[in-house]
C-alpha cells in the first residue's frame, strides 16, 4: 500500500489533539475532597443519626452527609470538630444538628451549612483561608453565616433564634435581608421577619417577675409573669417557654400555699441562672 503524506500529517494531528483533550481532561477532573464532622465529646445522653441507623453517639463518629445528624437530651452536651480542624462546634441540652450541605468551592474552600430546628449551639472558628470557605446555619428564622469567629445561638420553641457574637462577625439572614452581628453585639430574628438591629451584647441572665393572684371561673391562681432579655431562652419547671420580641412569658397555677416554680434562664452564650420563686 503507498502510503500518502497527508494520511501522516492527520494521524499526527489526530494524535496531538488527543494528547491535549487528556491533558486538559486531567487538569479539570473534579478532585474529591472528604467532608465530615467528628463527635469529639460526649455527655450523658447524645443520640448519633446516620442514614436510617439511630443509636447512642461515640467518640470518633462522622456526620458526613445530608441527614447525618446529633441531637442531645436533658442535661446533656456533645462537641463537634469540623474537618479542616477550623474550629468546634459545641451542641449543648435538648439541641438537633444536621448536616445540610458539605461541598467544596472552586478554590477548594469548605462550605458547611448546618440545620438547627431547636436548642442551642457555641461556634469557636479561626479565619478561613480560602475566600470560598463558609460556615452556615439555617435555623426556622433564617440563616446565620460566618468565616471565623465564636459565637452563640439559640433556637426558641416558636423558631425565635437568639444570637450573640464574641469575635470575629456573623451576618443573621431573615425575610431576604441581612444584618452583620459584630463582636460585642447581639440580636434576635422571629420567624416571617427580618433580623432585629444589633445592640451590645449583655450576656445577661437576670430575670425580671410578678407574681399575680386572679379568679378563673370562680378558682383562684396564680399567674407567673415574667421578662428576660429577649435572646435569652427561658424554661418553667422544665418546659421550654415561648418569649415575645420583648422578652415576655407567663404561666398560670393553681393557687397553693406550697406553690414553688423554677425558671431557668440561658443566654446565646450558655450562661445559666435558675430561679426558685415561691407564693408569700
Amino acid at each position: 500500500m503507498k502510503y500518502h503524506p497527508f494520511i501522516g500529517v492527520a494521524l499526527l494531528g489526530a494524535a496531538l489533539l488527543l494528547s491535549i483533550s487528556s491533558s486538559y481532561a486531567q487538569k479539570n477532573l473534579p478532585v474529591r475532597i472528604d467532608r465530615w464532622l467528628s463527635i469529639q465529646r460526649v455527655s450523658g445522653n447524645v443520640n448519633y443519626q446516620r442514614r436510617s441507623v439511630s443509636r447512642s453517639a461515640k467518640l470518633g463518629d462522622r456526620l458526613e452527609a445530608i441527614g447525618d445528624g446529633v441531637s442531645t437530651g436533658s442535661n446533656s452536651s456533645a462537641t463537634l470538630l469540623v474537618d479542616t480542624g477550623v474550629g468546634t462546634i459545641d451542641i449543648l441540652e435538648k439541641t438537633k444538628l444536621w448536616i445540610q450541605t458539605l461541598e467544596v468551592a472552586s478554590d477548594y474552600g469548605r462550605i458547611t451549612r448546618l440545620q438547627v430546628p431547636q436548642g442551642q449551639v457555641r461556634l469557636k472558628l479561626r479565619r478561613f483561608t480560602h475566600r470560598g470557605s463558609r460556615l452556615e446555619i439555617q435555623t426556622p428564622a433564617g440563616w446565620s453565616g460566618v468565616r471565623g469567629t465564636e459565637f452563640g445561638l439559640v433556637v426558641h420553641p416558636n423558631g425565635k433564634t437568639g444570637l450573640a457574637t464574641l469575635e470575629g462577625a456573623v451576618v443573621s439572614e431573615g425575610q431576604g435581608q441581612t444584618v452583620t452581628v459584630n463582636a460585642g453585639f447581639q440580636n434576635f430574628t422571629i420567624p416571617g421577619e427580618p433580623p432585629s438591629a444589633p445592640v451590645p451584647l449583655r450576656n445577661d441572665s437576670s430575670l425580671q417577675y410578678e407574681l399575680q393572684q386572679e379568679i378563673d371561673r370562680g378558682v383562684r391562681k396564680i399567674r407567673l409573669v415574667g421578662r428576660v432579655d429577649p435572646v435569652n431562652t427561658v424554661t418553667v419547671d422544665g418546659k421550654p417557654k415561648t418569649t415575645d420580641r420583648d422578652g415576655r412569658f407567663d404561666a398560670s397555677y393553681f393557687a397553693s400555699s406550697r406553690l414553688r416554680i423554677q425558671v431557668v434562664v440561658t443566654t446565646p452564650l450558655g450562661k445559666t441562672e435558675s430561679y426558685d420563686l415561691a407564693l408569700r
